[in-house]
């Protein structure tokens, strides 16, 4: 095929799209769901439209084919668990009883059945469902979801096709279920799964799928030769099959290296690759082996992961480079646009000229669109639209917004003296001690309490005038003693305020630094029903005033006890943001850490003598590919470093993390020199710990013994349990008792029920301890 004619096939595609609807519909549904205030057929009646919507504006916007089965009512991954029938023994019942409530019990529990345990999906803030697997596992295969819903988007007239989490991924997303040996590898199970999803290919076949996509981006990372090796089997036994789709393998999130050339050339009809940060190396790969004659290519040319306005000369650019490469070339997205907002359009409260620099959901269709329309009939069609692209360009590389030259000049006067303590830990551990006489297995929590309705209405409120400063002041001091006088009655050693001041971890603090952007309707799912409004990063980072002091220092005048200073670190500043694109990351952390730094003074010349600098993100923003991390770690412990540096020996330096994979960053968490590190370990079964203890870890650490993330109220000694494992790796001095997490998204009667028996679990441990 020559260029012209493969440009002349180029085709409009994306891979997913945000699930929530417009005004959260979704949310709203599940959650009435649980409470009993929404039935069943409401809830899938609510789920159908928001499909209905999204197909059809996909398709009036010009995408060819629509993506079907990426939606979901908690987790894409735990729809494939129910796909292959990889159901956990301890869920089998209430799933039988019924499917949907099952469904839920797996993801968040039930106050019998623990949940699955959740962690980050790849280098994203979106949290997957972790399967649960073992020798005895038995696949089924269960196709109802993906055959209706490809059916309803056939139903429309639409070209469709299923998008489903491959069998590699799948597998290497898992865990040995518990109670199954910890060296147990799911990837052997790759026989037993194979079938299932050749019956799930034979069912879309039958119901009219011309194209399946199978989504592999465990490939983009480091692979051994046996998971390639596994990789090569399952594409030649799925491409091999008899009577099947057309098969579309998908990668993304990075380059993917030694795969590329498996999959290349295994039996299917397609790849879908990314060519945004991974452009050159993908590209590079590509034609080394010769590229894909005779399939299909979907280049991923505009990024799904970030909300900048794509550089279309530039992908066009890419584009051409790749028509001599395959025998069609389509355009999508990078990866799924579950990872942006929905519309740029439905904000009132940016600027217009800024506003010309975004692109969520709808913009980046439209941009592919435009691209697909480009590739196939010549820049000439689309003469309009690259001007515009390129005035929108030069509009934000000019503008005044972006650079602040105060803000340059201190981050580069930054020394390496910076980003030290003025004494080491052993030292400063003992000032600690003496200055805070805590007991021995210390509780806390790690910052939020819960965010009632009634605060949800006092800040809105507040926004509608409805109340005044003074006012909302008032009702903030009310929900602080209530929150202190709580903690002090329970029994808790180190208080927080509650924080109920601030609507989101990131957002409260970008909405006082300089350089940040704040959005109305942003909100991408974080996990189930929890979304979150990223704040944009736009230019030069500064504090013009105080951010949390006046709050701290309130608290701590109710109570003799502690309270901790509560900020969010560097690092995550930048993984909950969409951040920059026209700078290093290391750059812009460097300028968030000094503003925090501020800060941190601050609070401790207030009198603050514990202040914990939340960094949940440090796992999750790790490069996927292991030869870039060192670079990645350097700048992100230096900016922790930075932040904290500058306080006296006494101050007690806490960090927290949370849902993520901590053994291969142990090192990087003992390089941020903090002295108090609390991690969830509750779902993981104190996993963290053992790998804390691994490592040789000389700080003191709080392994979570009460997963939040679940409406269960663990009871003493359950908590207990988890308190005596974390003691076999970390010795009692040096052991906190805390929360996976934040409290803010649980109600207050699980929350009082839960500290209480964490805080009764902990005395019974102490007097375990002082007996033997």
């Amino acid at each position: 095929m020559t260029a012209k004619s493969a440009a002349a096939a180029a085709q409009a595609t994306v891979y997913g799209y945000p699930r929530q609807g417009q005004g959260r519909e979704l949310k709203k549904a599940v959650e009435g769901y649980w409470k009993g205030r929404v039935d069943a057929d409401a809830l899938r009646a609510t789920a159908a439209e928001l499909r209905r919507t999204n197909w059809q504006q996909l398709a009036e916007a010009g995408v060819h084919e629509v993506p079907t089965g990426d939606f979901s009512y908690y987790d894409h991954v735990l729809d494939t668990s129910v796909m292959v029938g990889a159901i956990p023994e301890r869920h089998r019942a209430a799933v039988e009883l019924d499917a949907l409530d099952g469904y839920f019990a797996m993801a968040r529990g039930t106050q019998d059945l623990a949940p699955l345990e959740m962690t980050k999906w790849f280098d994203t803030n979106y949290h997957y469902l972790v399967p649960e697997l073992g020798p005895d596992t038995v696949f089924t295969t269960d196709s109802t979801k993906q055959v209706t819903e490809f059916g309803e988007a056939l139903a429309l007239g639409l070209t469709a096709r299923p998008v489903l989490v491959g069998p590699i991924t799948y597998l290497l997303l898992a865990k040995p279920a518990p109670g199954v040996a910890p060296d147990f590898d799911p990837l052997t199970l790759l026989d037993r799964l194979l079938p299932v999803y050749a019956e799930v290919l034979g069912d879309l076949r039958a119901a009219g799928a011309e194209w399946v996509q199978l989504d592999e981006p465990a490939l983009v990372q480091d692979r051994t030769p046996a998971e390639l090796n596994a990789a090569d089997r399952a594409y030649r036994d799925l491409g091999g099959l008899a009577d099947r789709p057309k098969l579309l393998v998908a990668s993304y999130f990075g380059r993917l290296g030694a795969a590329l050339p498996v999959l290349a050339k295994a039996p299917v009809d397609g790849l879908a690759l990314d060519f945004t940060e991974a452009a050159a190396a993908n590209l590079d790969a590509l034609a080394a082996v010769g590229g894909l004659p005779g399939k299909r290519l979907v280049a991923g040319v505009v990024n799904g992961r970030n909300i900048w306005v794509n550089d279309l000369s530039a992908s066009l650019a890419t584009l051409g480079t790749l028509l001599g490469l395959a025998d069609r070339v389509d355009v999508a997205a990078s990866c799924s646009l579950l990872h942006v907002p929905l519309d740029a359009s439905a904000e009132r409260d940016i600027e217009p000229q800024i506003l010309r620099w975004l692109a969520f959901a709808r913009q980046k269709t439209a941009e592919i669109v435009t691209l697909a329309k480009g590739l196939t009939r010549g820049t000439e069609a689309i003469g309009a639209e690259l001007a515009a692209n390129r005035a929108d360009l030069a509009s934000r590389a000019g503008s005044a917004l972006t650079r602040d030259p105060a803000v340059r000049a201190r981050t580069a006067a930054v020394t390496d003296a910076d980003a030290r303590r003025s004494q080491p830990y052993s030292e400063r551990a003992a000032a600690q001690r003496a200055h805070l006489g805590l007991p021995l297995l210390p509780t806390t929590t790690i910052g939020s309490f819960p965010q009632t309705a009634e605060l949800r209405v006092a800040r809105a409120d507040l926004r509608a005038g409805r109340i005044d400063d003074a006012g909302y002041d008032e009702r903030i001091r009310a929900e602080i003693g209530e929150v202190i006088s709580f903690q002090e009655k329970t029994g808790l050693d180190v208080l927080v305020h509650g924080e109920p001041e601030r609507n989101d971890m990131v957002q409260y603090f970008a909405e006082q630094l300089t350089g940040y952007l704040a959005t109305q309707q942003g909100w991408v799912q974080s996990y189930g029903t929890r979304y979150v409004r990223p704040p944009i990063l736009a230019g030069d980072i500064s504090r013009p005033e105080p951010m949390t002091v006046r709050w701290t220092t309130y608290a701590q005048s109710l109570t003799d006890r502690p309270v901790k200073g509560m900020l969010t670190g560097p690092v995550t500043m930048l993984a909950w943001s969409f951040v920059r694109d026209d700078q290093p990351l290391g750059d812009t952390a460097r300028q968030v850490a000094l503003a925090l730094r501020d800060e941190v003074n601050e609070l401790e010349a207030a009198g603050t003598s514990v202040i914990q600098v939340d960094e949940p993100a440090l796992r999750e923003t790790l490069p996927l590919r292991a030869v870039d991390r060192p670079a990645y770690l350097a700048w992100a412990t230096e900016a922790f470093r930075l932040t904290a540096g500058g306080v006296r020996p006494e101050t007690q330096i806490h960090t927290h993390m949370c849902y993520a994979e901590f053994g291969d960053i142990v090192q990087a968490i003992d390089d941020l020199d903090a002295d108090v590190i609390s991690l969830e370990a509750a779902r993981s079964h104190m996993q963290v710990a053992r790998d804390l203890a691994e490592h040789g870890y000389p700080r003191e650490a709080g392994p979570g013994v009460y997963d939040i993330h679940s409406p269960r109220v663990p009871s003493a000694d359950e908590a207990a349990t988890l308190l005596r494992k974390g003691l076999e790796a970390i010795p009692a001095e040096r052991l906190w008792v805390n929360p996976d997490c934040g409290l803010k998204t649980r109600g207050w009667t699980e929350t009082r029920a839960s500290l209480e028996n964490l805080v009764a679990a902990a005395r019974t441990v102490r007097t375990e301890l002082a007996g033997s």
